[in-house]
């Protein structure tokens, strides 16, 4: 027979609130989360014991680091959890993380007891921020060895002036990690241009990849996606993308913390794609080649 009282309304969670019960996730570095209380939205930086009470540091995007106290009050993508301390790492898997520590974040191996050199002639440049930050968070460690400082572009339309400003040499070469460099885009025929300007071509090397952003040089699956998805001409690419992941894109802000939470997913060279990996250690073999070869 049919129920004509319906459902009894009171059988589930009638109390739960409007955006679920809290669940308890761990506080893994570099998960962004907002604090309910105050509104401060940061990515984990670090968990440490205090005052007999553990305290997360959330670092926001201008840098600045704020503790909280670790537990309920947090939200994660729009849900309260209550945030857990780590999971102690089992003696084996320490025992990995020790010898995998011996490597950088690039797959060199690390050099230890060795101060940053300092900074030779040579030098990288990237067009924008973005590019900068994850070169650094790649091969920032190989680089100080190196004595190799990364300078920013912010574009790459005056690069033949860049060129001639930079005046390089043998003793003092230039790489440039162009974004989007493929046929028949104007990043392609700047670099035309830029690589025949004399006397400096041969102390040049100009690599790119293929993608519209650096964004996309980060392997998809660290942000549970099959694909970049393709966003519609006309359309901020950045933007689009962030809304296809359902972020926060209003303004250039909400662009700052997506590219955190990008690069807070990219833990070595295994994350990012095979382009990019080629040619950053294509253009630091260039501008690290002894002067004499």
């Amino acid at each position: 027979m049919m129920d004509r009282y319906g459902a009894d309304v009171l059988s589930g969670d009638w109390k739960a609130p409007r955006r679920g019960r809290a669940q308890p996730v761990e506080a893994q570095t570099g998960l962004v989360v907002e604090d309910v209380e105050t509104g401060w939205v940061g990515a984990v930086a670090r968990v440490e014991k205090a005052g007999g009470m553990h305290v997360v540091h959330l670092e926001d995007r201008r840098g600045r680091l704020k503790g909280f106290r670790l537990g309920p009050g947090f939200l994660l993508d729009g849900r309260p959890v209550v945030l857990t301390a780590p999971t102690p790492v089992p003696a084996a898997a320490s025992t990995a993380a020790r010898q995998a520590a011996s490597r950088t974040a690039s797959g060199s191996r690390a050099v230890q007891d060795r101060q940053a050199r300092v900074a030779a002639g040579s030098r990288i440049f990237v067009e924008g921020r973005h590019d900068a930050e994850l070169v650094e968070k790649i091969w920032g460690d190989d680089l100080r060895v190196e004595g190799v400082v990364v300078e920013l572009l912010e574009g790459v339309d005056d690069l033949d002036s860049v060129i001639r400003g930079f005046a390089p040499t043998r003793e003092r070469r230039m790489g440039v990690l162009v974004d989007h460099l493929v046929p028949g885009t104007k990043e392609h025929r700047v670099v035309a241009e830029a690589a025949r300007v004399t006397p400096h071509a041969r102390w040049v090397k100009i690599l790119g990849h293929p993608y519209v952003d650096v964004w996309q040089s980060v392997r998809p699956h660290r942000l549970g996606l099959d694909t970049w998805p393709v966003i519609e001409r006309g359309t901020s690419w950045k933007h689009g993308v962030l809304a296809h992941l359902g972020w926060p894109h209003a303004d250039q802000a909400d662009v700052a913390h997506g590219w955190k939470r990008i690069l807070g997913s990219v833990r070595s060279y295994q994350d990012l794609e095979p382009t990019l990996l080629a040619s950053v250690e294509e253009l630091i073999d260039f501008v690290t080649v002894n002067p004499q070869e």
